[in-house]
């Protein structure tokens, strides 16, 4: 009899401590019930508008003709920040006490952020490259002490490769905030030159010989009009300045070709190149 009426004391019990959870699970489903069935919903929407508007970032950006890595680069970035804050956004709806994650997430990246300023502003001026152009792949510049050809625009570093045919990888930070020239801007170029002739030699006769010369390449162009003339009056030599303007693909092989052919003929006009030299006069007294 004792070990019966146990077993209905322990029956009872558990039949109360049921009871109890079982209200406490339909207490909660009553609380939370609403706001777990609205955050879902909501969170279904949310994935939804943002595929939308992740679709019309990229429909404008390809709109406007944007930099294939750019315009990836956005749309990823687009859709990581409208699903973060949708989390955030589902999770504050349930009733998650979001303070404390926020401020954690705000120190870790504040962390991250100091840790990877370099690589941060790295990032930066790729973005800024990518969307203001100063420089395209196949250009010819020379930024941070380097001369070469642009043959990679990452959004970390740039690439290029030198006339020497060294690859160059220069950070966009530097590269983003420094000066920097483009040669392949511009369609044209002027070709800058210094000839000198030795003292005596007939200045009027050299001119005319250096103009001869550049009329006979077909690579310099007519307007704007080549200029010759008599520069610097030099410790050793008469120096003229020569100005010509080429296309920007023709500049290096004119340079080039009118120092050698200048060296030629002024050999056979008897035009003399003359090299640093200095008179001694001896007195006896």
């Amino acid at each position: 009899m004792i070990i019966l009426n146990f077993i209905k004391v322990l029956s009872l019990i558990k039949t109360v401590k049921m009871d109890k959870y079982i209200d406490k699970i339909i207490n909660l489903g009553i609380e939370y019930g609403p706001k777990l069935i609205g955050a879902i919903v909501v969170l279904i929407l949310g994935l939804w508008v943002i595929k939308i508007l992740t679709k019309a970032v990229s429909k404008l950006l390809n709109k406007k003709k944007t930099d294939a890595s750019l315009a990836s680069f956005v749309k990823s970035l687009t859709n990581i920040l409208l699903k973060v804050l949708l989390v955030v956004s589902v999770m504050g709806m349930v009733g998650i006490e979001m303070t404390s994650f926020i401020a954690i997430l705000g120190a870790a990246g504040l962390a991250v952020g100091m840790a990877l300023s370099g690589t941060l502003q790295n990032f930066a001026g790729g973005v800024m490259i990518l969307i203001f152009k100063p420089f395209k792949v196949g250009d010819f510049i020379e930024a941070q002490g380097y001369i070469g050809t642009v043959s990679e625009i990452q959004l970390f570093n740039t690439i290029l490769k030198t006339l020497d045919n060294k690859t160059v990888i220069i950070p966009n930070g530097g590269l983003s905030t420094n000066s920097m020239t483009n040669y392949s801007t511009e369609p044209t170029r002027r070709v800058d030159w210094t000839f000198g002739i030795a003292y005596g030699d007939d200045i009027d006769k050299a001119k005319s010989v250096i103009f001869k010369l550049i009329e006979a390449d077909k690579r310099i162009l007519k307007e704007p009009e080549p200029f010759v003339a008599v520069s610097e009056l030099a410790d050793s030599s008469v120096n003229f300045t020569v100005r010509a303007w080429v296309k920007s693909e023709d500049y290096w092989g004119v340079f080039f070709d009118m120092n050698e052919v200048i060296y030629k003929t002024f050999a056979t006009e008897n035009l003399n190149i003359p090299y640093p030299q200095m008179d001694v006069h001896l007195h006896q007294n």
